[in-house]
């Protein structure tokens, strides 16, 4: 299999087949992202090319693949009918397939509309994760995410409509800490709205090479300490009305939050509330991520 540029997947997708089906990132503006800054550009692989590499998976993992993950940063952003190609031809491969996943982000979603949304479900398409981050408009503007709430809300109800799977990210602390209630009240109303199937939280870590860094740097950006960001994660939680799956499976985050809401809502506001007795200096440090 060929790869080009910086190749990520989301936690739950580390025992996927990783085929590239898409390079780089269509908007590539994000003020917390680092990935894409220094190429390469955004392209849509030849079709040919995908499926040589599906079959040249097949020949290392034979035929029993049961998930696959189509790279890189916004793979929605494929035209409709190209996808749906790669998702037929990854079923003919792998006759015993379960799962296609790909990131896409709600801008391009929207731009399928609901039809186009429910010819990929036909075709294969069963999982989409989408980096939600927060649904504050202001803060959307300011972390120059390329859409707002509205849009946000109606590419989720598309994408629930169409009998895809919806996975949204929200980043804890992207508002800093003059936006942190807003960002915490503002984000649940949106999910809320949405109600999708797996809530993931991340806590914002400033990167290498981004312009949020420089506002942090430059303190134009003041970043939540340890204690803030579980106040602001209780917050969202005690907000939060729908049925949806949380999760915190990754790196950034100070407190490892997994549950069903809202069954396990009031264990999960008890775990942070006895978090929030250590002292600060006892969570994982501060640090620039280079990654």
């Amino acid at each position: 299999m060929r790869y080009e540029g910086p190749i990520y997947r989301p936690p739950s997708e580390a025992d996927s087949l990783l085929i590239q089906a898409t390079i780089g990132c269509p908007h590539n503006r994000c003020t917390f992202c680092m990935v894409y800054r220094g190429g390469p550009r955004f392209r849509v692989r030849d079709l040919t090319d995908i499926e040589a590499d599906l079959r040249q998976a097949r020949e290392i993992h034979g035929p029993d693949v049961r998930t696959l993950f189509l790279p890189a940063g916004n793979t929605i952003a494929m035209p409709t009918e190209a996808l749906c190609t790669v998702c037929r031809t990854a079923h003919r491969i792998f006759p015993n397939l379960e799962r296609i996943t790909v990131y896409g982000s709600s801008p391009f979603i929207h731009r399928k509309r609901l039809e186009g949304l429910k010819r990929l479900v036909e075709t294969g398409l069963t999982r989409i994760h989408v980096g939600l981050e927060s649904g504050d408009d202001r803060i959307l503007r300011r972390i120059a995410k390329g859409t707002d709430s509205n849009q946000q809300i109606d590419a989720g109800h598309w994408v629930k409509a169409a009998g895809i799977e919806l996975s949204l990210y929200v980043i804890l602390g992207i508002g800093g800490q003059k936006h942190s209630e807003s960002h915490a009240r503002e984000t649940a109303r949106v999910l809320n709205a949405i109600a999708p199937d797996f809530t993931r939280l991340r806590t914002f870590v400033p990167k290498v090479g981004t312009p949020l860094l420089e506002d942090v740097r430059n303190r134009r950006f003041r970043m939540l300490g340890p204690h803030d960001v579980l106040k602001e994660t209780a917050l969202l939680l005690t907000h939060l009305k729908i049925s949806t799956t949380l999760t915190s499976d990754h790196y950034t985050n100070y407190l490892n939050l997994e549950g069903h809401l809202p069954k396990d809502k009031e264990r999960l506001l008890s775990t942070i509330a006895t978090a929030l007795t250590r002292e600060e200096t006892s969570f994982r440090p501060f640090f620039i991520g280079n990654q």
